[in-house]
Order: C-alpha cells, then sequence, then structure tokens
C-alpha cells in the first residue's frame, strides 16, 4: 500500500503517524466521476479535501484528544481509473477495501461522486453480515435507472438495497426525490427522515433516537455532502435548498455512538470543490475528523 509523506497526506502529519503499519485509520482518495448530471468536478475532491486537512486542528476539544497522534492516519495514493470501465472501476475499489479490511483497519474513503459507495458497501457486507447503513444525503438515490444508467450516483442506493436488507438502511435529510422513489419508500422497510418532516416536527421531539434504533450495532456512514445546506457546502453538484447544519449531523452521530453502536467505517462524497472558494473544502475535512472522533471516542449513554 502506498501512502502518501506529510506534504500530501491527511492533516499534513509525519510519517511515524502516518505509515501504513503504525496506522488504525486509512484513508483512501477515490477520485471517481462518470455519472454526475449537473455540477461536476467530485473527482477533483479527494485531493482538495486533504490539501484542506492541513489546516484542521489535531486536537478536538470535545473528546479531549488528538487522535491522529494516538491511533494514527495513513493516507493511501489516490486511485486511477483510466481507461477502465464501470466493472473495472468497481472491482479496482474491491481489491483496495478488501485488503484494507482485512488488515483490520479502520476504512475512511474520500470520493469522488456517490456510485463509489456501492462497491464499498458490498465489501463492508461481507467483513459484517449485520451491517446496517447511515446515508446523509438530499437524494434519495433510489432510481432503477438514471439517463439510461443502473450504476448512476442517483441509483446507488438501489443498487445496494438488492443485497442489504433495505430495512438495514436509514436515510436522512431527504429532500429531492422522483415520485418513484416516494413510491418505494412507503412500500418499502426503508427507514427514510424527511428534511421538511424533520423540520416540521412531524417525527416527534425525539427522532433522533428514533431513527438511531433502526440501526444494527455495526454502522456503515455514507455521507453526501449536499446533505448540508447550500449555505454551508454550496460546492457540490446538485445542491438542495432547505438542508442541515453541521451541528445537526454531528448530533445524529453523536446519538449514534452513545447508544452503543459502532461506526466500521464511512465515505464521504459529493464534493465538487470550486476554484478560489476554499471553505467547503475545509469544512469536509474538518467532518471527516469529527466523524473520526466520535467513532473513536464516543461515549456510551
Amino acid at each position: 500500500m502506498e501512502v502518501l509523506g506529510i506534504k500530501k497526506n491527511f492533516l499534513a502529519i509525519e510519517e511515524r503517524f502516518s505509515s501504513y503499519e503504525n496506522s488504525s485509520i486509512v484513508i483512501l482518495p477515490i477520485p471517481y466521476e462518470q455519472t454526475t448530471s449537473y455540477g461536476k468536478g467530485t473527482r477533483f475532491a479527494p485531493k482538495e479535501i486533504l490539501r484542506a486537512s492541513a489546516f484542521v486542528e489535531f486536537y478536538d476539544d470535545e473528546t479531549g484528544k488528538e487522535l491522529c497522534f494516538e491511533k494514527g492516519i495513513a493516507t493511501l495514493k489516490q486511485l486511477s481509473f483510466k481507461k477502465l470501465t464501470t466493472q473495472q472501476s468497481f472491482e479496482l475499489i474491491d481489491v483496495y477495501v478488501a485488503q484494507i479490511l482485512e488488515d483490520n483497519k479502520f476504512l475512511v474513503c474520500l470520493g469522488g461522486e456517490h456510485t463509489i459507495t456501492l462497491p464499498i458497501v458490498r465489501r463492508f457486507y461481507r467483513k459484517f453480515p449485520r451491517l446496517s447503513v447511515l446515508q446523509f444525503d438530499a437524494h434519495a438515490d433510489l432510481r432503477l435507472s438514471y439517463e439510461n444508467n443502473p450504476y448512476s450516483h442517483a441509483c446507488v442506493m438501489a443498487r445496494i438495497v438488492e443485497f442489504l436488507p433495505p430495512e438495514r438502511v436509514v436515510q436522512v435529510g431527504i429532500r429531492a426525490l422522483s415520485v418513484e422513489e416516494a413510491n418505494w419508500i412507503q412500500e418499502s422497510p426503508i427507514h427514510t427522515y424527511y428534511a421538511s418532516k424533520i423540520k416540521a416536527g412531524k417525527y416527534g421531539k425525539n427522532w433522533c433516537k428514533e431513527l438511531v434504533g433502526n440501526l444494527t450495532e455495526e454502522v456503515y456512514i455514507t455521507f453526501d455532502v449536499d446533505f448540508f445546506d447550500p449555505s454551508v457546502i454550496p460546492s457540490t453538484g446538485t445542491p438542495e435548498p432547505d438542508g442541515f447544519s453541521y451541528n445537526d449531523a454531528l448530533n445524529i452521530i453523536r446519538e449514534l455512538v452513545s447508544s452503543g453502536r459502532k461506526i466500521v467505517g464511512f465515505d464521504v462524497v459529493e464534493l465538487a470543490p470550486m476554484t478560489d472558494f476554499h471553505h467547503p473544502n475545509l469544512t469536509t475535512a474538518r467532518l471527516v475528523y469529527k466523524i473520526l472522533n466520535l467513532a473513536f471516542y464516543h461515549t456510551k449513554k
């Protein structure tokens, strides 16, 4: 596994804290972009997230830890998808994910478009047969096909529930979907928390606890940054108004880890960096580090 050095790795940390052998955590940059349908540029996200991460503080005030020095974080060289078909790209992702999981590392994948989550979750499911998936997203991504492509980023969750029981999928923040997706959600055991109903209080005061209660003990998080309101993250392919804050996201994750459930891995996808507009890149880098801190240093209620 080829790792990046201090000038290019996550948090810009020196070798003794970022070698593959000495690290409990591995960052895998996956700049896959084949099906983005509006704003483009997700292939540049891994590089820009890593660049921005050099300005994220090592110390987390909530946990009182410097996780990167206590656990070690190795950043692999980003994958290349030149001249690869969709299936070949999935196979390449699978090879890396399989090896990292076999080495008992905690894996964080940086996309790229949301399609990358399909081969990642498929491999995680093989290692964690009781796996559930928590999806932060503005879109349901449950289309059977989009623009004649069943492997579009708009179809990723539809492909995942073909092998993962749909009752093990929890979606939060959804506010843009087709009538076909809405009908499927209504008729299936998938758990979808719509933005409009959250904001109107229609799930009640304990909706967050209820949401977490639908998850199994081992949880994979897939985080599409368009979950956020465009005022927080404007640089994404299809930004949707009436989204959520950074703290809204963290409060859900805090509820998850305090319940005793375990985050086994996660990805962050669909950032489309804008030239000379840096705060979304830094916010995303900080989100990655914050989720890691909560995953490793959670306090059970």
